[in-house]
C-alpha cells in the first residue's frame, strides 16, 4: 500500500462519526468496532456523574448532572465535595410543583428549553429529571420535585418540558421509575400496589413521557416492587418499559440503587451509577471496576453464562443516548445566567403562584392605604434555593421577597424574622434554641402593634424533614411554631396576608383569621420579583393547585388504612387506597377539604356559559367535542384554567366520581369572551380492568363536567358510549 492510499484509508470517516447516517446505522457501526471490555466500560460510572465513552474510537463519555430546577454545582470527580469552581453559579428555576400550578403546557416547554440551555452550556449531556412520581401523601419530602397528585396533569406538563429540553440536545432522565412516593425507607421498602392503580395512577406519566415525549433516558428507583429493586426489575424494565411501551433509550440506576450483578444484567439496567464508591482513590478498596455491571458482568459474558446479545442491547441503548446528546451536531451551545433565563424564571413563578384567599379584596395591595407595612417570617429573607438534597443549587443571584417589597414600598416596610428554622442540612435537623424562637415571636408581635398591614412570609423550606430528599415530613402542620405565630399576629392586626412557600399541602388552622393567602411553592432565583408583581397587582395571579389541601392529614385516602398504607410496616407498604388518590378520594367520598385540586383565585372574575356537546353519543373510535364560552367579567386582564372532568354512571367496576381529562388556560381582556373546546375520544373513557387485566371501556353513560376546580362545577353535559 502506498503512503497516499494509506492516508486516504485512514482519513475515511467511520459511519458512527458520520452525522448524516441514520441513528441506528451509526449505533450498529460503532457496536461492531468495540471490544467486549470497551462495551462493559460504557455501562457503569467512571466518576460521580459520568459514564465512559470509547476514547479509541472517538466516542464521547456521557456527562450527567442533577436537575431539574437547574444545574447542580460542580463536584469533585470522585467525591461528593464541591469542586469549588468559580463559574458554576446558575439560575435556579421554580420547583416543578410551581410549574404544575401554571397548568400551562406552553410554559412547561419554555421551562424545558431554558433550563436545558444551562445544562448544555455546562457541557452536560443528561439532566437528571424531571420527576413524575405522584403526590400520594403530603408528607413526602420530595413532592416539591414532582408535578402533583393527578397523572393526567403530570403527563400534560412533563411531556412539553421534556420536548423543550431534548430539542436542545440535552437528554432528560425521567425519574424515579417507579413507585418512589415516599422518602422513608426508600432504599428498602417493598411497595404493594394493585394492578389497576399501578397502571392508572403511578405508571401513566412515565408511559406518556416515553410514547409522547420520546424521553431518552429513565432513572430506576430505589424501592422494591414484587420483591425486586426497581433499578433491576425485569418485569418493570424489560417487560413494561422496553417491550410493552417500546422505550429505546437507556435505563440509568439511581445512585446506589444497584445491588446484584445477575439481576442488574438480566433485569434491564443499562448504566449503573453511584454504587458504594468514592471513586478510584488509592485508599478506596472499591473502585469503578468493582461495580455490578463491571468486572463481574464481563466475567459472566466471557464465560458464556449471559449471552452477548444482552450486553449488545445495553450498549446500543447507551450509544443511542450518546449520539442524541454528547455527539449530536445540533446540540446547542447554550447559555448560563442570561437575562432571558431570569425572565423565564420570573414568568414561570408568576404564573404558578396561587391566590387562595382574598377577603375584602385586600389584594392587590393598595400602597396608599397603608403607612406601616410589617413583613414577618424567615422565608422573606431565606435562600430557598439551598437545601433539599440533590436539587440544591448554587445561584449567581437570588432576589428575596423582602428585597423586592422594599423596592416597591420603600420606608413603609419593616421586618421581623418571627422564627428561626436553623440550617438546611441534608440528613440532620439543625437544633434551634427554643428561647431564641420565643424572642423572635415576641419581637414580631411587638412590631405588629405599630403596623396597619402584615405580610407574613413563611411556610415550608428545604431543611431535613421539611421539603427534602432522604426524609419525609414529621407533621402535616407548619413547623417552627408558625401556626401559633400567625394566629397571634392576626389577633393584633386583622389586615394580614399569609404568603407560604413549599412543595406540599399543610394545615391552615388560622385561615378564618386572615384576610389573604397566597401559596408560592419555590420560585427560584427571581422569587422576590415574582411574588412582588403578584401582590402589587402588576401581574394577575392565575395559578391553580396541582394538589389538594385537606383540612387534616387523617382526611387523605391513604390515611384511612393506618401505618401499613404509610409509611409501611416491616419494610412493606400497601397502597390500599388504590386509585383513590388526591381529589379522586375527596370527591368520591364527599370529604370536605380546605382548598380543592385545581383551585385558584384571580383579581378578576370569569363567567362560564352552559357547555355544549357536538353529539349525544360516541361510538368506537369516533370523537365528540364539548365547548364552553368563558368571559372575563371583571376589570382586569386575567387567565383562567378551564378544566374538563369525566365520570361514568353506574360503572361495571368501581371508579372515581370524576377524573381530570382535559384543561385549557385562556387569556382574556376585560369583557372578552373566548370559546374553549375539548375533544373526547375512547381514550379518555378507559380504565384498567381488574377483571381483564387490560385497558377497557364500558358501554355506558358518561358525564362531562366543565369546572373551575375539582369542586367548582360550572356545567355538565351527558353522552353515551357504545363500542
Amino acid at each position: 500500500m502506498t503512503l497516499t492510499s494509506s492516508l486516504s484509508a485512514s482519513a475515511q470517516k467511520p459511519v458512527y462519526l458520520d452525522n448524516t447516517q441514520p441513528l441506528e446505522t451509526r449505533v450498529q457501526d460503532a457496536l461492531s468496532r468495540m471490544t467486549t471490555h470497551e462495551k462493559i466500560c460504557m455501562l457503569h460510572a467512571q466518576s460521580k456523574f459520568t459514564s465512559a465513552g470509547v476514547p479509541r474510537l472517538g466516542i464521547r463519555q456521557l456527562s450527567m448532572d442533577d436537575g431539574p430546577h437547574g444545574v447542580r454545582e460542580e463536584l469533585e470527580w470522585n467525591s461528593w465535595q464541591p469542586a469549588a469552581w468559580t463559574n458554576d453559579s446558575i439560575v435556579a428555576f421554580p420547583s416543578l410543583t410551581c410549574l404544575a400550578a401554571t397548568w400551562n403546557p406552553a410554559v412547561a416547554r419554555l421551562y424545558g428549553n431554558a433550563v436545558s440551555e444551562e445544562f448544555a452550556f455546562r457541557a452536560k449531556d443528561v439532566m437528571l429529571g424531571p420527576g413524575v412520581n405522584i403526590a400520594r401523601t403530603p408528607l413526602n419530602g420530595r413532592n416539591f420535585e414532582y408535578f402533583g397528585e393527578d397523572p393526567y396533569l403530570v403527563s400534560s406538563m412533563a411531556v412539553p418540558y421534556i420536548q423543550g429540553a431534548q430539542a436542545n440536545g440535552v437528554g432528560c432522565c425521567l425519574k424515579h421509575f417507579a413507585l418512589n412516593e415516599q422518602e422513608i425507607d426508600r432504599f428498602t421498602v417493598n411497595v404493594n400496589v394493585d394492578e389497576r392503580a399501578l397502571n392508572e395512577i403511578y405508571l401513566a406519566p412515565f408511559k406518556a413521557a416515553v410514547q409522547k415525549a420520546h424521553v431518552w433516558t429513565i432513572m430506576g428507583s430505589y424501592p422494591f416492587w414484587n420483591g425486586v429493586h426497581c433499578c433491576q426489575n425485569d418485569k418493570l424494565l424489560n417487560g413494561i418499559l422496553k417491550k410493552d411501551w417500546g422505550f429505546d433509550g437507556a435505563v440509568i440506576s439511581d445512585w446506589g440503587g444497584t445491588t446484584d450483578t445477575w439481576e442488574a444484567a438480566m433485569g434491564g439496567l443499562d448504566i449503573e451509577m453511584g454504587t458504594f464508591t468514592d471513586g478510584k482513590l488509592k485508599e478506596s478498596e472499591f473502585g469503578y471496576n468493582d461495580y455490578y455491571l463491571a468486572d463481574k458482568f464481563e466475567k459472566l459474558i466471557t464465560e458464556g453464562k449471559i449471552p452477548m446479545s444482552v450486553l449488545d442491547d445495553k450498549v446500543s441503548r447507551v450509544l443511542r443516548t450518546i449520539f442524541r446528546t454528547a455527539m449530536n451536531p445540533e446540540k446547542v451551545i447554550g447559555s448560563q445566567c442570561s437575562e432571558a433565563h431570569y425572565q423565564a424564571c420570573k414568568e414561570i413563578g408568576e404564573e404558578g403562584i396561587v391566590l387562595l384567599k382574598n377577603e375584602a379584596n385586600i389584594l392587590p395591595l393598595d400602597a396608599a392605604r397603608y403607612q406601616h407595612i410589617l413583613v414577618v417570617g424567615e422565608n422573606a429573607t431565606r435562600s430557598l434555593t439551598k437545601g433539599g438534597g440533590s436539587s440544591e443549587l448554587k445561584t449567581l443571584r437570588d432576589i428575596s421577597p423582602l428585597e423586592s417589597l422594599k423596592n416597591l414600598y420603600g420606608d413603609k416596610i419593616d421586618y421581623a424574622q418571627g422564627y428561626n428554622s436553623g440550617r438546611a442540612i441534608y440528613d440532620v435537623v439543625d437544633k434551634v434554641d427554643p428561647a431564641d424562637n420565643v424572642r423572635l415571636h415576641d419581637e414580631a408581635l411587638e412590631k405588629a402593634r405599630k403596623a396597619d398591614l402584615i405580610i407574613y412570609i413563611g411556610g415550608l423550606n428545604k431543611n431535613c424533614r421539611q421539603d427534602c430528599e432522604n426524609a419525609d415530613r414529621e407533621s402535616y402542620d407548619l413547623s417552627f411554631g408558625q401556626n401559633e405565630l400567625i394566629s397571634d399576629l392576626a389577633k393584633i392586626q386583622k389586615n394580614i396576608v399569609v404568603v407560604t412557600f413549599g412543595g406540599n399541602a399543610f394545615t391552615t388552622p388560622w385561615i378564618d383569621k386572615v384576610r389573604g393567602m397566597v401559596h408560592c411553592w419555590y420560585l427560584g432565583s427571581m422569587a422576590g420579583e415574582s411574588l412582588a408583581d403578584v401582590l402589587s397587582g402588576k401581574v394577575n395571579p392565575s395559578g391553580k393547585l396541582p394538589v389538594t389541601f385537606a383540612k387534616r392529614l387523617d382526611d387523605y385516602g391513604f390515611a384511612q388504612y393506618g401505618k401499613e398504607a404509610y409509611p409501611g410496616v416491616n419494610k412493606q407498604v400497601y397502597y390500599k387506597e388504590g386509585i383513590f388518590v388526591g381529589y379522586r378520594y375527596f370527591d368520591t367520598r364527599k370529604v370536605k377539604v380546605q382548598f380543592p385540586f385545581g383551585f385558584g383565585l384571580s383579581y378578576t372574575s370569569f363567567s362560564y356559559s352552559q357547555p355544549r356537546i357536538s353529539a349525544s353519543s360516541l361510538k368506537g373510535d369516533d370523537k365528540l367535542t364539548v365547548s364552553v364560552d368563558i368571559k372575563n367579567t371583571g376589570k382586569r386582564a386575567g387567565k383562567e384554567v378551564v378544566q374538563l372532568y369525566i365520570g361514568e354512571r353506574n360503572p361495571q367496576e368501581v371508579r372515581p366520581l370524576k377524573e381530570l381529562k382535559g384543561f385549557d388556560k385562556v387569556d382574556l381582556q376585560p369583557g372578552e369572551t373566548k370559546t374553549v373546546s375539548f375533544e373526547i375520544s375512547k381514550d379518555q373513557l378507559q380504565y384498567f380492568s381488574a377483571k381483564s387485566h387490560d385497558w377497557t371501556v364500558d358501554d355506558a353513560t358518561f358525564d362531562a363536567y366543565v369546572c373551575a376546580s375539582s369542586e367548582d362545577v360550572r356545567g355538565k353535559v351527558t353522552f353515551n358510549y357504545k363500542k
